[in-house]
């Protein structure tokens, strides 16, 4: 069974809060013009953050756990954790999500390990399959035509899905000429992509594991924080700023992504600052 086929489980009170989180309302009808309003809206207010592994935080792929983490607790994740709650909220609105796997293209060229991303097939009321991701941090503001296979025009770029020659039907998303991961268009379920976060929470080959990252698309650019340093752009220009006290870093939490922390995340092998 895959997951379009079980029924939508979020109940309204939650789907309510989610919206609410995302700054959206709630859509007439499941159409294409509604999904990219609200992929663009999540991309807006729900960053992109390996905090949790850094805090010691489990992460358990589980639809409401995953719900409640970006709904309730105000909080991202990573694309396993996004493209999951982000899907339960659109079956919920009535549209058709199909969970694909995808390999991330390295700095080398070569893709990455299975299950290596999620990303999501989305059917609409008004006949549209789209491609949406918003867990991929800086990737395409709006959905993207899974069946066109001519350049896509969006405000971060020109993106070109193209099929894979001897591959069996894989396609490489492609953005301003450079490949950016390999879908696989066989739909998956939840429990496929166990194996991928396991390696991406605990593997020291995986870049969530040696560093924090945060990061938030913005109205003219995008914040970010990576370590200690916070990283604005903002109409094509980039400043960067040290983040020298725990405090400091606390409030560009709260200030730029509204998250409240305790404790500071902690990458293994790095000094440890008190508070």
């Amino acid at each position: 069974m895959t997951d379009h086929e079980k029924a939508a489980g979020l109940p309204d009170a939650a789907v309510d809060q989610y919206l609410e989180r995302i700054g959206a309302a709630r859509p007439d009808r499941a159409d294409a013009g509604a999904l990219r309003e609200l992929h663009l809206r999540h991309l807006l207010t729900v960053p992109f953050e390996n905090l949790s592994i850094h805090l010691g935080e489990d992460i358990v792929l589980d639809e409401k756990a995953l719900v409640d983490k970006v709904a309730v607790a105000r909080r991202g994740g990573f694309c396993y954790e996004l493209n999951s709650a982000f899907a339960a909220l659109l079956r919920a609105l009535g549209y058709r999500v199909e969970l694909l796997q995808a390999r991330v293209h390295g700095p080398d060229g070569r893709v990455g390990i299975p299950y290596d991303h999620m990303a999501l097939l989305v059917e609409t009321e008004d006949g549209g399959r789209l491609l949406a991701d918003v867990g991929f941090g800086d990737h395409s503001h709006h959905p993207l035509a899974f069946d066109e296979r001519g350049e896509q025009a969006d405000p971060s770029g020109v993106f070109v899905i193209v099929e894979v020659p001897g591959a069996d039907g894989d396609l490489d998303v492609v953005r301003d000429g450079k490949p950016q991961y390999r879908l696989e268009p066989r739909p998956r379920v939840l429990a496929d992509f166990t194996a991928g976060a396991w390696y991406h929470r605990t593997s020291p080959e995986s870049h969530f594991t040696r560093g924090v990252i945060c990061s938030l698309l913005t109205e003219d650019g995008r914040v970010s924080i990576g370590g200690r340093k916070l990283y604005r752009t903002a109409a094509g220009e980039r400043a960067e700023r040290e983040l020298g006290t725990d405090e400091e870093l606390r409030e560009a939490y709260r200030e730029h992504f509204g998250i409240v922390l305790d404790e500071l995340p902690v990458v293994p092998g790095a000094e440890k600052r008190n508070p």
